[in-house]
């Protein structure tokens, strides 16, 4: 059994599609990051980034394997199914340079496009455009590579179930699908797929409330330490 530690947002959304798609029998946890559910020290046992997804798989060779980033965690289960990811050396490459580019680059610039222009207390011209200037880029670069093979290693693999996601909220980061025909005819080739039909039924990301951003934005060390301290009883 695998225990997949989960919210809806899109770094949650890639590993659910490819469970989805392996057909592996898991069970969600669902971690509540809009009420501090990933301070919870149980979490943070598995996840010390007290970021989503986290993975279990407590049928792994040697005992229960704990996971944390999402990209170590797709990794890892192309290899357990050996699905998703060529055997072949330029194959598997091929893959993890796409899969390297969005945990590094597309995921991060959409998460910061999304904060400047939807989520932050106060308007900051230059973050809205510097960071929606930057998706902007990527998209260019992706829709480059969708120009020259059907999905972005080539054959559908976990670099797609990882992209696929940010690029749902393309609205919010400030981009048309229109300006990028070739993103758009990836982007709906996947939506179509029974087991992303499947993962999305797991439930929408929630925008979070006042309480929420308490949560979320604005951690620093010390935050994290109180939150957890909190959450065992050590502090009022």
């Amino acid at each position: 059994m695998i225990d997949l530690h989960f919210y809806p947002s899109p770094n949650g959304m890639k590993v659910a599609i490819m469970l989805e798609e392996c057909g592996l029998e898991y069970r969600i946890v669902f971690v509540d990051i809009t009420r501090g559910g990933q301070f919870d020290p149980a979490f943070l046992a598995i996840a010390p980034n007290n970021k989503i997804p986290a993975l279990v798989d407590h049928d792994a060779p040697g005992g229960p394997l704990e996971l944390f980033e999402s990209g170590a965690i797709l990794t890892w289960l192309a290899e357990k199914t050996g699905r998703f990811m060529p055997a072949d050396v330029h194959g598997r490459f091929a893959v993890l340079k796409w899969l390297f580019w969005q945990v590094g680059g597309l995921g991060p610039m959409a998460g910061q496009a999304h904060h400047f222009r939807a989520f932050a207390s106060e308007q900051v011209p230059y973050g809205i455009k510097r960071y929606t200037d930057e998706v902007n880029r990527l998209y260019g670069v992706m829709n480059r590579a969708l120009g020259e093979n059907e999905y972005l290693a080539g054959e559908y693999s976990i670099a797609d179930m990882a992209a696929w996601p940010w690029i749902k909220p393309h609205e919010r980061q400030g981009q048309n699908l229109e300006d990028f025909p070739n993103i758009k005819r990836w982007f709906d080739a996947i939506a179509a797929r029974p087991a992303v039909q499947r993962a999305l039924e797991l439930g929408n990301e929630r925008h979070a409330d006042r309480e929420g951003y308490k949560h979320l934005y604005g951690q620093t060390a010390a935050m994290v330490e109180d939150s957890s301290a909190k959450q065992r009883g050590l502090k009022p």
